[in-house]
């Protein structure tokens, strides 16, 4: 059973399976937060880095030689050629259980509804002298997306990828993902690039995969957008890369935060802090609440439903190292806090969740109230499920149809317009000791023409 500390003090509370850091000193618990913050920064990062690095100018000096090197050394089987085959991925769908199927399309219907709702759209302004002003969006040509593979398999995520790419209208959707042993991909990731009419599948992952798309080989088309989750050397070879693509956000290991009052069912908190411990050992999540019996009973409770859990080691892991408890005094210390660490994903499990979120800034995707899980925004609720971690929701947003497109400004002076600016250019140009910028307006006077 978890004690709850005194103030100024943070301890690993022992139960027999796992421990949980339990806080309620409101400066301990900022300090708890940032280390879970920063979990994969540091020696681990430095690790990663060269590693990430070799990897990429292999590939850019060898091409598929190079891919065909890390997908045996990394995934343990030989490719030959590394494209799924249309017929293999048509076959995937049409062997998917029924009951899959409709999901899966149901889950296509509902992302692909909110997703056309948040398409740019073009802005067109008059100005006061004439003049045309504009902003016109059009999509990226190409745009690769990464699945990961290993732990587990993701159909959700090439859906909540490829959905508002083909919104935004691009013209060639790429996937990559790391094959198993036998060179195999998930049946169920191929169905769902089926469903999403990807043009070409790749049985490459890893931050070779990401080089490919950056840099294009003989047998990988080079991208414009790459987007998608992955371990810390995909998320460092997304870094390294960009500037020679675009990339959706540098997104680390997955993360909850749970608010709660005494509305709060145990066994709800419990079962969503394992949807997220679950994905990866470096997986965070994170309960502040006002209730003190449910600070209490949460580790008892947790380790009730990891018996027999199929992924209970992975779970265990999770959170005795970056799982967290905090008491606070109020909802309104409790939103701070929450504020402070920016989650990927915020569930208020409290008596009046809307009026909680208005005291939200910092958040990638809010889950209001018992009946809104955080599996339900994984799945279908319709907002993308591609987040910012690691505190980045502090200035980013969801993965959305933006995302694969690109603005252009438009200028359309008349003559009238010209003369009516012309001086303040020439002065705001000179102020800058810029002078040809200053005669690229004086050699346009109206007296010239």
């Amino acid at each position: 059973m978890t004690q709850i500390i005194n103030k100024g003090e943070v301890q690993e509370t022992p139960s027999k399976k796992l421990t949980i850091k339990t806080a309620i000193n409101i400066d301990q618990a900022q300090l708890e937060l940032k280390a879970i913050t920063d979990r994969t920064s540091g020696t681990i990062q430095d690790k990663a880095i060269k590693v990430v690095d070799d990897i990429l100018k292999s590939v850019g000096e060898r091409g598929d030689e190079a891919l065909k090197e890390y997908t045996s050394r990394f995934d343990g089987f030989l490719a030959e050629k590394f494209q799924v085959p249309s017929d293999l991925i048509l076959k995937a769908w049409e062997e998917t259980p029924k009951e899959l199927q409709d999901s899966l399309l149901l889950a296509k219907k509902r992302i692909e509804k909110f997703h056309s709702l948040q398409a740019p759209k073009n802005i067109t302004y008059t100005g006061p002298h004439g003049e045309s002003l504009g902003r016109r969006w059009s999509p990226v040509e190409k745009a690769g997306i990464y699945i990961p593979g290993g732990r587990a398999a993701y159909p959700s995520t090439v859906l909540m990828n490829a959905i508002p790419a083909y919104v935004a209208g691009v013209n060639q959707i790429i996937m990559v993902s790391p094959a198993n042993s036998q060179g195999d991909l998930n049946q169920t990731v191929l169905a769902a690039a089926h469903i999403t009419g990807i043009n070409k599948v790749f049985r490459v992952g890893g931050a070779q995969a990401i080089g490919a798309l950056a840099i294009g080989t003989k047998s990988i088309p080079k991208v414009d957008v790459i987007t998608g989750p992955g371990n810390i050397y995909v998320t460092l070879a997304k870094k390294k890369v960009y500037g020679k693509v675009g990339i959706d956000s540098l997104a680390g290991p997955s993360e909850i935060l749970i608010i709660a009052d005494q509305s709060a069912k145990l066994e709800h908190v419990a079962s969503d802090m394992l949807a997220q411990s679950e994905h990866d050992p470096l997986a965070s999540a994170i309960l502040i609440t006002t209730n003190k019996k449910l600070a209490e009973k949460l580790p008892a409770e947790i380790e009730r439903q990891l018996i027999n859990h199929p992924r209970l080691e992975i779970c265990q892991e999770s959170i005795s190292k970056w799982g967290l408890i905090v008491l606070c005094d109020n909802l309104e210390t409790c939103a701070k806090l929450s504020n402070t660490f920016a989650p990927e994903h915020l569930e208020l499990l409290v008596e009046d969740p809307k009026k909680l979120s208005e005291s939200i800034n910092n958040a990638g995707a809010i889950f209001m109230g018992p009946w809104s899980p955080e599996a339900i925004g994984d799945y279908l609720g319709g907002p993308n499920h591609t987040l910012p971690t690691s505190g980045t929701a502090r200035f980013a947003g969801a993965l959305g149809v933006e995302t694969f497109m690109k603005n252009t400004s438009l200028i359309d002076f008349s003559k009238e317009a010209f003369n009516e600016n012309k001086n303040a250019v020439v002065q705001l140009a000179n102020s800058e000791g810029l002078h040809s910028h200053a005669e690229s307006i004086r050699i346009r006077d109206s007296k010239s023409f």
